[in-house]
């Protein structure tokens, strides 16, 4: 039995927060709904992906990001409004900043240690630093493929 609460606790604060971003890159009125909507959905998707099948983060985050990439490309056709609006508007919520906020305090630790004591602390800042990078990536991707797919003068899909 799946415990969907935690799934939709999680999609309701994206949605707030995709809102939120929405608002501060000055989207339209009539958009923000559809903004708080696919946030909520991508994060959804990527939490869901990692809790109930145990995809890694990058993985997971990957596919939530395809799911608001391609959504974002149907609401741009029929709203008349660019797909990026909602892409990122979206996909902000899915950003790294714990991981990325962890490596910069390692390497601020890393400076105040002795060389010796700093192997346990250099590991977990390289760990994080490439998840950071790797989410970053896998977000980028995500949003930015179906434009590549849809946009193309011949079409692939």
């Amino acid at each position: 039995m799946i415990d969907l609460w935690p799934i939709v606790v999680d999609a309701f604060w994206s949605g707030i927060a995709a809102t939120g971003f929405a608002i501060l890159f000055n989207v339209p009125r009539r958009a923000l709904i559809y903004c708080a909507l696919l946030g909520a959905l991508g994060h959804a998707t990527r939490t869901f992906m990692m809790h109930q099948f145990g995809l890694g983060i990058a993985l997971a985050t990957l596919i939530g990001a395809l799911s608001i990439g391609f959504l974002a490309k149907l609401l741009a056709h029929r709203l008349k409004i660019p797909s990026m609006i909602f892409g990122v508007s979206a996909a902000i919520p899915m950003v790294p900043g714990v991981f990325a906020y962890q490596t910069m305090i390692g390497l601020l630790e890393l400076v105040s240690l002795e060389p010796e004591q700093g192997q346990y602390i250099l590991t977990e800042v390289a760990v994080n630093a490439v998840r950071t990078g790797a989410i970053l990536a896998a977000l980028g991707l995500g949003i930015t493929t179906p434009a590549f797919l849809l946009e193309r003068k011949k079409p692939v899909v």
